[in-house]
């Protein structure tokens, strides 16, 4: 099997170009799986489920192997909420969905080989989607670390692991002040869903 792998490893390292070049661009086509996460405040808990996310990106190559991207991905998952004794509030209702538009930084790390490992971080915003409450926008958050596998043709294939988070605010909590007695202070909660998935790009040059 190690053989195998190797000989793969080989194979891909002699095929397509090593840099990803400047002033070029990508298309590029997502896929990946969510793992769980779990809220708690004020003894409610929610729990985001697993599930499959997909999406696309327009991807800029301003530098040799350095990228901006704006991206689209949706997430449809089940978001149970149960009360302080635990029983589920919204059974039957639990279906939500998460919709991120982001604006991500990537660095490619050139290898000499048409295997570019790569660290990328963006910034934008999330849309939760639920039965109950419509929708909301907040601020959302990713970063991730992968492979590029490129080829001779415009193809390629990237194999990333990423971590994206929400913010929403959800309340208020108040504490004592000496001077002006009690203060509000907004209280908020992140989820923070980590994953695993694969890119399909389109390469193109100006």
């Amino acid at each position: 099997m190690k053989q195998y792998g190797f000989l793969l490893v080989l194979f891909l390292s002699v095929i397509g170009a090593n840099a990803q070049d400047a002033r070029s661009f990508s298309l590029n086509l997502y896929g990946g799986y969510n793992f769980s996460d779990k809220l708690d405040y004020d003894g409610y808990s929610a729990t985001i489920e697993d599930g499959f996310q997909y999406g696309a990106g327009f991807e800029y190559f301003f530098s040799t192997n350095n990228s901006v991207e704006i991206k689209y991905l949706r997430t449809d998952v089940k978001i149970p909420l149960n009360d302080p004794a635990g029983m589920q509030l919204n059974a039957g209702k639990d279906k939500g969905a998460f919709n991120f538009i982001l604006a991500d930084f990537t660095h490619y790390f050139d290898t000499g080989s048409n295997l570019l490992p790569y660290l990328g971080a963006g910034a934008g915003v999330s849309i939760l989607e639920t039965p109950q409450s419509g929708s909301g926008t907040y601020f959302a958050w990713d970063i991730k670390a992968g492979v590029k596998i490129k080829t001779a043709s415009v193809v390629s294939v990237n194999i990333n692991a990423y971590l994206q988070s929400m913010s929403a605010a959800v309340g208020d909590s108040y504490y004592w002040s000496y001077y002006f007695g009690p203060v509000a202070v907004q209280d908020y909660v992140s989820t923070y869903q980590f994953g695993l998935g694969a890119v399909l790009s389109f390469n193109f040059k100006n």
